[in-house]
C-alpha cells in the first residue's frame, strides 16, 4: 500500500525540498513500485506452480505471503529496500513531504500495471523458471536507486556532526496506553486478513472461468491503473481543511467499500464482472492505502509516529501472512472462488466497523485537557524581536521534525 515513515535525521541541516531530493524521490518511486508491486504480480504463476509442483492454492499463496510479511515486519528481503528508501525520502523532504510521499507511494500501482502482464509474457516464452530469474534481473536495478541515496551535506560543505538530540527507545512500547493505537492497530490487522487476497486470487480466478492467460493477468493492470488515480485523489480530498478533522470516519468508509466490493465480486460469473470489480477494488484499495498512515498519526500524534507505524506493521506482518494463505485452504476444500472472497469481504468490512465504532465511543470521547494558563513574563524582561523571528523561522525547519497542530489530531 505504501506509507510514509518520519524519520529524526541529522539535526542542524535543512532538508532542500527538492535538488538531490528530486532523484531521491525517483529512487524511492522505483523502489517502492517492486516492494508492493512484485509479491502480487507473481500470482500469475500460480497455476503453473501448481501443475509443476501439484500443490494446492494454500501452498501457492505462501509466495505472495511471505514476500509481503518480509516487506511489513521482518527487516528481511524487499524490507531493505523499501524502508531505508522511506527513510531517505524523509530526509530530503520537509514541506513538501506529503506530495513527495504521495508521488513514492505511485509507484506501487504504476508497477503492478506493468509488471503483471510482463510476468505472463515471460512465462510464456520462457516458463516460470525463466520469468522468475529475469524478474530477478529486473530486482536489481534497485541496486541503482539505493546509489542515489547519498547522505545530506551542510551548506557550503561544512562536515562534522551537528547538535545531538537525546537518545530514543528504537520502540516506544507506551504508546500501547493509548486506546486510539490500540482500537487501531486491531482494526489494521484485522484489515489485512483480506485487503490482499483478491488481487492474489483474481488471475487464477478468471483462468478457472476459461479466460485467457493474458487477458487473466490484465485484470492486475486494470486493478493498477485505478489505483493509480484513486491514491493521489483520496489524500487530495482528506487533506481539506474541512475533512481533515474526520479523516478517520473517511478511513473507516474506504475499508467499508474495499468489503463491500469483494462480496459484490463474489457474485461475478465472468470475464467483464471481474474486470468492473477490478476497478471498484482499485478505487477502494487506493483510497485505503492514501488514508492508512494519515490516520495513524491523527490518532497518536507526530510525537509517537515512528514507534506507532513500526508497531503496526509489525501486527499487519504476522496478518499479511496467514490472509492469503488461509484463502487457498478454503479454496483447496471448496473450489468455489466466491467463497474467498466473501471470507475476504467479511475481514474488511469488520475491521471498518472496529474502527469506526472504535473511534465514536473511545476515541472520538476522549476527555480534552484541561488548558493550562500561560506564565506571565517578568515585567522587566524585554524579548528581542530578532530572536523571536530567528526561532520561528529556523524551529520549525528542523530536520526530520513534523511540526504538531491540531489539524493532525483527532
Amino acid at each position: 500500500m505504501g506509507g510514509a515513515v518520519v524519520d529524526e535525521g541529522p539535526t542542524g541541516i535543512k532538508a532542500p525540498d527538492g535538488g538531490w531530493g528530486w532523484a531521491v524521490l525517483w529512487g524511492c518511486f522505483v523502489i517502492t513500485g517492486f516492494s508492493y508491486a512484485f509479491p502480487k504480480a507473481v500470482s500469475v504463476f500460480f497455476k503453473e506452480l501448481m501443475r509443476e509442483f501439484g500443490i494446492g492454492y494454500s501452498d501457492t499463496a505462501w509466495v505472495s505471503s511471505i514476500l509481503l510479511a518480509m516487506l511489513y515486519g521482518t527487516g528481511l528481503g524487499l524490507a531493505l529496500n523499501f524502508q531505508p528508501s522511506l527513510i531517505m525520502l524523509n530526509r530530503y523532504f520537509n514541506k513538501r513531504r506529503p506530495m513527495a510521499n504521495g508521488l513514492a507511494a505511485a509507484g506501487s500501482p504504476v508497477f503492478l500495471c506493468a509488471l503483471s502482464p510482463l510476468g505472463q509474457l515471460l512465462q510464456d516464452h520462457y516458463g516460470w523458471r525463466g520469468g522468475f530469474l529475469i524478474l530477478g534481473g529486473l530486482l536489481l536495478n534497485c541496486c541503482v536507486c539505493a546509489a542515489l541515496m547519498r547522505p545530506l551535506e551542510a551548506p557550503g560543505g561544512r562536515q562534522g556532526p551537528g547538535p545531538q538530540r537525546p537518545a530514543r527507545r528504537l520502540l516506544d512500547l507506551s504508546v500501547f496506553r493509548d486506546r486510539g493505537f490500540v482500537i487501531y492497530a486491531v482494526a489494521a490487522s484485522v484489515m489485512v486478513l483480506g485487503l490482499f487476497v483478491p488481487p492474489v486470487f483474481v488471475v487464477s480466478y478468471a483462468k478457472d472461468l476459461g479466460v485467457p492467460d493474458t487477458r487473466a493477468a490484465f485484470l492486475l493492470t486494470v486493478l493498477g491503473f485505478i489505483d493509480i488515480f484513486a491514491r493521489p485523489t483520496a489524500g487530495f480530498v482528506a487533506g481539506l481543511k474541512r475533512v481533515r478533522p474526520y479523516s478517520v470516519y473517511l478511513f473507516s468508509f474506504a475499508m467499508f467499500f474495499n468489503g463491500f466490493t469483494d462480496l459484490t465480486g463474489s457474485t461475478a460469473g465472468d470475464y467483464g464482472g471481474l474486470v468492473v470489480f477490478c476497478i471498484f477494488f482499485g478505487i477502494s484499495y487506493g483510497m485505503v492505502g492514501a488514508l492508512q498512515f494519515e490516520v495513524l498519526m491523527a490518532i497518536v500524534g507526530t510525537q509517537q509516529f515512528s514507534s506507532a507505524i513500526g508497531l503496526v506493521l509489525l501486527l499487519e506482518a504476522v496478518a499479511v501472512l496467514i490472509g492469503p494463505p488461509s484463502g487457498g485452504k478454503l479454496l483447496d476444500a471448496t473450489h468455489v472462488y466466491q467463497y474467498v472472497f466473501i471470507l475476504a469481504g467479511a475481514e474488511v468490512l469488520t475491521s471498518s466497523l472496529v474502527l469506526v465504532l472504535g473511534n465514536f465511543f473511545c476515541i472520538g470521547r476522549r476527555p480534552a485537557a484541561a488548558p493550562e494558563e500561560a506564565p506571565k513574563p517578568p515585567e522587566d524582561v524585554r524579548v528581542d524581536s530578532r530572536e523571536v523571528e530567528h526561532f520561528l523561522k529556523t524551529e520549525p525547519e528542523q530536520n526530520g521534525e513534523v511540526v504538531h497542530t491540531p489539524e493532525t489530531s483527532v
